[in-house]
Order: structure tokens, then sequence, then C-alpha cells
């Protein structure tokens, strides 16, 4: 019979994990699919999301090393979950946030809805989904190393990178820990049509 760990000594373990997650982001291993895309690309930050206390997942921003303060340059953003989630949960959560920041016109919003719940898979804890930004083309997203598809719509790549970028967003610690001491991406965001 297998004993199940106890909800607290469970999550201080799970915290634990993610936070390793985090260790080897500082030490500049970026996954694979940052290093096939982005070369050259080096940690900018890297934080933890919280809901309620509850740790969601962590966060690394991947970007190049001198990159500027706009989307005309590559980045990439690995989120690595500290629990299980439904990939169709995750896609609603994504377009909430891109509502409130007010972030592309209802009918925009309702495709990328449809195209996100297309792509994003269900993720269990220690799961990792990295979208990487392709300048004026497109997001490609990974699970892990898998290529699970891209969304080829400039607007959308700047209007999902702004749930956690955005100066507006509802995770403003998080974002601060992402983008570290440097303007990465601040005004320029409100830009979008």
């Amino acid at each position: 019979m297998k004993s199940r760990v106890s909800g607290p000594i469970r999550r201080i373990a799970l915290a634990v994990a993610v936070l390793l997650c985090l260790d080897g982001a500082f030490a500049g291993n970026a996954p694979s699919p940052v290093r096939e895309e982005i070369p050259q690309a080096v940690l900018r930050g890297s934080g933890t999301y919280r809901w309620f206390g509850m740790v969601i997942y962590g966060a690394v921003l991947w970007t190049l090393p001198d990159s500027g303060s706009d989307f005309n340059h590559p980045f990439a953003l690995e989120l690595t979950y500290a629990r299980d989630l439904q990939g169709r949960k995750i896609a609603e959560a994504s377009i909430e946030e891109i509502r409130k920041l007010k972030l592309g016109t209802a009918a925009k919003q309702e495709r990328w809805l449809t195209q996100m719940k297309a792509i994003f898979p269900d993720v269990k804890e220690g799961s990792r989904i990295t979208g990487v930004h392709i300048p004026g083309e497109a997001i490609r997203f990974y699970l892990n190393d898998k290529f699970l598809g891209e969304i080829r719509d400039p607007e959308f790549a700047r209007s999902f990178f702004s749930i956690w970028l955005d100066e507006n967003t509802s995770a403003p610690d998080l974002r601060n820990k992402l983008i570290g001491k440097t303007s990465f991406l601040t005004s320029s965001l409100r830009t979008v049509s």
C-alpha cells in the first residue's frame, strides 16, 4: 500500500522543486527550445506566480544579452507548472488576462482563445511550457522540449506576452522579477492596435 505525502509536506516539496527549476535557470541552463530558437539567450529574470498563496508556476524570461525595450527582438518565457492544470483552463485564464489589459478586439480575442485551446495541453506538476517570441511573425509553444504549435499573429504574440510583461499586468511583482532592473518591454506594449 502506497502512502500519500500529506498536504503541507507535499506543498513544501513542490515549492522546493519549483525553486530548483529556477536555480537551474540561474545557472544558464536554457531549455532546448530556447537554445535552438535563440542560441545567444541569457537569463533576464525569474519568479514564482502564486494565487491565494498557492504556487501555480515558476517563470523564467530568456532574452538576447543586449536586447532592446520592445518586441523587435526574440525572447522566450518559460513556465514550469507546480500543479496539474487543464489546457483549456490555461487558455481561458490567458484570454481573461488579455481582456483585462484591453488588448485586441473581442473577435480577435475569441480567435486567439480558440487557437490557444487547440495548442495548450493539459499539464502535470513539473511540466514546462515555453513560449518563444519570433519578432513580427509568431509565437511558438513547446511542452518540455516538444513543439506544440505556433500562432502566426504578431498582435497575439504581443498581447500574450503582455500578460506577464506589460506595466499593467495583474502580477506586477512577478513582472519586476522577470525583467530585472532594466526597461525591457515597457510602454511600447501599449502600441498594439
